[in-house]
């Protein structure tokens, strides 16, 4: 294992990673594949359930696409966790990465007249299963597809921090969740200006961040962490 006991798909490096093409995801769907965001289902809870209350059967019945997508994303990680574990080859947080730059690139070069519910529904499930899959930071617990905890975090640990101004671990955890949130508005920042310069193509861009983290995962499967990948990630 890495330093202080944790695995390469723990560091903050690839948290950092995942979180700026999370952002990159939301800027992407919501300018150009219908005006949405992907990478959370509350949104499409809320839509469901006043739909279904103005009597809206059709309108509700479609959003149980996506929210279904992303329920089966998060079954499907948790049940191939265990599978690909016992090949013991990759783990599956590489495995995932790997179909993630898959999934992108079928994306970006379908034709633009497709259905965006094609795109919407594609990232649900995968952002679904990177939720499920990635969990804790080097012990923190987090997320690589939204910010809303992030927020909390941050607000929550300066007030503690305020009254124990010593607390290293308060400290780290302020950082953390500060440097989620932040790598997260670059890649949000990044990809709006990549859509308006390169339209629906400009997805192939995230391959550059999902790349990194692909190349450092197979090397640590490889060869650095060869020998531990029954080793299980904090948080699971």
């Amino acid at each position: 294992m890495t330093q202080a006991g944790y695995l390469e798909c723990e560091r903050r490096w690839v948290y950092w990673l995942l979180i700026l093409v999370a952002g990159w995801y939301g800027a992407y769907t919501f300018s150009l594949r219908g005006g949405v965001f992907c990478n959370a289902q509350t949104a499409n809870v809320v839509l469901l359930a006043m739909a279904a209350g103005n009597g809206k059967w059709l309108n509700a019945s479609y959003l149980l696409l996506p929210i279904s997508a992303y329920l089966f994303g998060s079954f499907l990680s948790e049940w191939m966790g265990k599978s690909i574990k016992r090949l013991n080859l990759l783990r599956w947080d590489t495995l995932l990465v790997a179909l993630e730059v898959g999934m992108v690139v079928f994306l970006a070069l379908m034709p633009a007249d497709w259905p965006d519910q094609i795109c919407q529904v594609t990232l649900n499930f995968a952002c679904a299963m990177q939720f499920n899959t990635y969990r804790q930071v080097e012990g923190v617990p987090a997320a690589t597809t939204f910010v809303t905890n992030h927020i909390r975090q941050i607000g929550s640990n300066l007030a503690k921090l305020a009254r124990h101004p010593q607390s290293e671990a308060l400290r780290n955890r302020v950082l953390t969740h500060a440097s989620l949130l932040g790598f997260f508005v670059v890649g949000a920042i990044v990809s709006t200006v990549m859509c308006r310069t390169f339209s629906y193509v400009s997805l192939l861009g995230a391959l550059v961040p999902l790349g990194v983290v692909l190349a450092g995962l197979l090397h640590a499967d490889l060869v650095s962490e060869r020998g531990q990948l029954a080793a299980v990630p904090h948080g699971h």
